[in-house]
């Protein structure tokens, strides 16, 4: 990581902390870390080794060297939760019932397709779901902390979504279901639950998001992040509707899509695999991961970039 990528550790409330890792593109994600009395709540992992000792790190400086008691991971996908092998046995680690079972059936940490440039390097990391999980959501008591991991009822990201809230310092982390100034991603979950869910964070009112990648929210700026996110999924599912009238394939209809606003933004090829997605969601096409990725790279004229 160069200076420009350093990630930055930020305090939004007391002893609750946004780890932000610029600028969020592929793999590239964000955390956070609660202290409490009895130790510490951590707020997802990351996809390397390397990235998730840096966080470990600064988590470690920011909470004075407390335990990290609970480990909470808000989606399957391995920017979030391939570092969890790092965390001492004694963590407890909290997840939806579906990112457990996303994670058990993961095959890209075993073995990551070209995809990107570089193949990431995971490091000494081991695949370790969640052992403790929920289908709706459920509620820590950790010393004087009340963290609230709610489930928003329908897929949106992913199938297995949780935020975490704390209604005393209204701050909401809301893992992947908010992307801040890099290009949204729902290829594993649903378009139409992804904008729901924006509906659904709107109720919280928070005075600080934590989104999934990209800048920390504040809830003055959360409404013009939320209004960018439903014109992004609108422009996704009107170019599904049309592209499938026509007969084309994702790929054809992506090809023809003026993005807009949304091109200046990281990761634009994401279109594409968005589109498979709600294609999927609307008609008896068939979501196929790798061809989504093989017609990703195609629209990218090659492996979408990294650094990790």
């Amino acid at each position: 990581m160069n200076q420009r990528e350093q990630p930055v550790m930020t305090a939004v409330a007391n002893d609750v902390f946004a780890w932000v890792q610029p600028d969020g593109s592929w793999w590239v994600n964000n955390a956070g870390a609660i202290a409490t009395a009895d130790g510490v709540i951590l707020i997802d992992t990351c996809a390397t080794e390397r990235r998730t000792r840096a966080l470990l790190a600064a988590v470690d400086h920011a909470t004075g060297g407390a335990p990290i008691t609970y480990l909470v991971n808000t989606h399957q996908h391995g920017d979030h939760a391939y570092g969890n092998s790092l965390l001492p046995e004694s963590t407890v680690i909290i997840g939806h019932e579906a990112t457990r079972a996303g994670l058990l059936a993961d095959p890209i940490i075993d073995a990551c397709p070209p995809f990107w440039d570089p193949v990431p390097d995971w490091g000494n990391v081991t695949r370790r779901p969640p052992t403790l999980t929920t289908s709706t959501g459920i509620v820590l008591h950790d010393g004087n902390r009340r963290v609230e991991l709610l489930h928003p009822g329908y897929p949106a990201h992913t199938a297995g979504d949780l935020v975490a809230w704390l209604p005393a310092e209204r701050v909401l982390f809301t893992g992947d279901l908010l992307f801040n100034q890099v290009t949204p991603l729902v290829f594993m979950g649903s378009v139409d639950g992804a904008r729901r869910a924006l509906d659904w964070i709107a109720t919280f009112e928070p005075d600080w998001v934590i989104p999934g990648h990209g800048p920390v929210v504040s809830g003055d700026e959360l409404p013009g992040v939320l209004d960018a996110h439903q014109r992004y999924y609108r422009l996704v599912a009107d170019t599904a509707q049309a592209g499938l009238r026509a007969g084309l394939s994702p790929m054809e209809a992506a090809a023809g899509c003026d993005l807009g606003p949304f091109a200046a933004l990281p990761d634009r090829e994401r279109i594409v695999l968005n589109l498979h997605r709600a294609y999927s969601d609307i008609s008896d096409h068939v979501f196929d991961l790798a061809e989504a990725f093989v017609d990703a790279m195609a629209y990218n004229h090659g492996p979408m970039h990294t650094d990790v």
